[in-house]
């Protein structure tokens, strides 16, 4: 007979995996030491060990997507926004240890004190909606803003998944930033300081949250293309908008589609579909009910036994609420798996190798923010802190 010879994994399928190299990545992939191997058995007890030699002086954060076999080791678990501002909450804590994404860190590192070191365990744990606005991009957007003459009544603002450098931009312009539990808010401030709001980087998160909450009409958003001369809008569309989206969106929300929800309620007809502002508009229009990651785990906390939920989110958090309740029915909004790919490669071989580093005395894939960039960040960080 002749053999079976089963196929390489593709690129793609070791990314989701958490197991391959982007060769495109504007980040290294590589830990310059050895990394644990993923069948190491023994990998639980090191990352007990090490953790318990450095004790106070290192602090796990972990974001709500992150793996089980991460998650059980975080000191505290949340969004974005928590766990940046629990670590600067832990000052005594010279080693924080962001399982997040790249993002996360670097507003970690905004919001701590410059002896406080915070560490990825991979560098290649990056988000695809922050990459998708980069800071020259956005540099050439405001410029084609003043072109048609309504910079100057425009009001900047950035969602928490963005670069450092982004967040210092809309900083520096005297802008905000927001997290999708307090978007409306931060977008009433816009409107009291401008006529005009440019939302960054989530397209839907914005339209979501001007439709649904403000009263805006779709016509009143135009999207901004940074591909394209003028972002592929007349000047004309520039001033009659009220919100100028980026042309951006989380690739795991982005997958869901109205489909899912027809489909599943023609199936299900008492199911409660519940889903992020990230996902698209005709999605969040459809859904029951429609909240942050915050929003999403205090709802199913809430709601009745024997109830029937579908999730619009990240699969490792619905995975981890289906657990979490038994006596709810909570299932995924989608039928594919729709895991965060970059999130994903935080795993237990990473965290292990970066806390074993520091138990060495060494500082693994720090992340640094400069010191003019991380001043107009700041800046854009702390006008949301001060909304009522």
């Amino acid at each position: 007979m002749t053999g079976f010879n089963e196929p390489a994994p593709t690129q793609t399928a070791l990314l989701l995996l958490g197991r391959g190299t982007d060769p495109g990545s504007e980040r290294g992939v590589d830990c310059p030491g050895e990394l644990p191997a993923p069948s190491d058995p023994d990998l639980v007890a090191r990352a007990e060990a090490a953790k318990e030699t450095l004790g106070d002086d290192v602090f796990i954060l972990g974001h709500h997507y992150q793996r089980d076999e991460v998650i059980q080791f975080a000191d505290v678990t949340g969004d974005s926004f928590k766990l940046a501002q629990q670590a600067a909450a832990r000052p005594d804590a010279e080693y924080i240890v962001f399982c997040g994404v790249h993002f996360m860190a670097e507003s970690a590192d905004i919001l701590t004190g410059d002896h406080q070191r915070v560490v990825l365990p991979d560098l290649a744990a990056g988000c695809s909606m922050a990459d998708m606005a980069t800071a020259s991009q956005v540099e050439q957007c405001w410029e084609d803003l003043a072109a048609s003459g309504i910079a100057e009544a425009t009001v900047p603002m950035t969602y928490m998944n963005s670069s450092a450098a982004i967040k210092g931009f809309v900083g520096r312009e005297g802008g905000i930033v927001c997290t999708s539990s307090n978007a409306e808010r931060a977008l009433r401030w816009a409107y009291e300081r401008g006529e005009k709001v440019l939302f960054l980087p989530d397209q839907h998160l914005g339209r979501n949250t001007v439709v649904r909450e403000m009263g805006f009409s779709l016509e009143d958003c135009v999207l901004y293309n940074p591909h394209k001369p003028n972002g592929g809008l007349t000047d004309e569309e520039l001033r009659d908008a009220k919100i100028i989206l980026w042309k951006g969106h989380c690739s795991v929300h982005g997958r869901f589609t109205l489909d899912c929800v027809e489909e599943l309620r023609e199936r299900k007809p008492e199911v409660n579909i519940l889903v992020h502002p990230e996902c698209k508009h005709e999605v969040v229009a459809a859904a029951d009910y429609v909240g942050s990651t915050e929003y999403i785990i205090k709802a199913l906390e809430a709601a009745e036994p024997g109830s029937s939920w579908a999730v619009g989110t990240e699969l490792n958090l619905v995975r981890r609420l289906a657990n979490r309740h038994p006596d709810k029915e909570i299932s995924f909004l989608d039928r594919t798996v729709c895991y965060c790919s970059t999130m994903n490669r935080i795993d237990l071989p990473h965290l292990v190798w970066a806390l074993e580093e520091l138990v060495a005395g060494r500082v693994p894939n720090q992340i640094t923010v400069d010191v003019a960039t991380a001043k107009h960040a700041r800046a854009a960080l702390d006008r949301m802190l001060e909304l009522p």
